[in-house]
């Protein structure tokens, strides 16, 4: 093939690499994390009420703001960092306690809210994280998130 055959060929390969980046953006091929919603944690702002917790939840809470709040906030009610976890999206029904213990020593892909990945938790024992969870169910609770409903959780 002569010279400018190949140039034109290089013409029309960019040119179909672009169109069909064009396509698959107009098309969504980058959307949104399967179950992911646009909705924000603050759109659903949550009650809670401070019930008096238990000594691992006052440990817990101890261990979750010294490991977590930076993300999550103080009270677990989330920042621009973080999500809260005082939701139902975070019912033990939906995400078990084993589901936490997986977040933090494995860290979790982005898949309700649109703050990114979650990194793993480096240094937090496995009791600090047993207490940090019983205290989140406990703050669950206080807002009604699974009140009456039997869940096997660690509190």
């Amino acid at each position: 093939m002569a010279k400018g055959g190949r140039s034109m060929d290089r013409v029309l390969g960019y040119a179909i690499a672009v169109t069909l980046a064009l396509i698959m953006m107009a098309c969504g091929a980058e959307s949104d994390p399967p179950g992911a919603t646009t909705e924000s944690p603050a759109d659903h702002p949550v009650s809670v009420t401070d019930a008096a917790l238990s000594d691992t939840g006052r440990a817990g809470e101890e261990a979750f703001n010294a490991n977590c709040s930076v993300c999550h906030g103080v009270g677990a009610t989330g920042t621009d960092r973080g999500p809260t976890l005082i939701h139902s999206i975070y019912h033990p029904g939906h995400h078990p306690d084993f589901s936490i213990r997986n977040a933090v020593s494995q860290g979790v892909k982005q898949h309700h809210w649109f703050f990114g990945n979650m990194a793993p938790i480096p240094g937090v024992s496995a009791d600090e994280v047993e207490k940090i969870i019983c205290y989140i169910r406990e703050r669950q609770r206080g807002a009604g998130i699974f009140e009456g409903d039997s869940f096997s959780t660690v509190c």
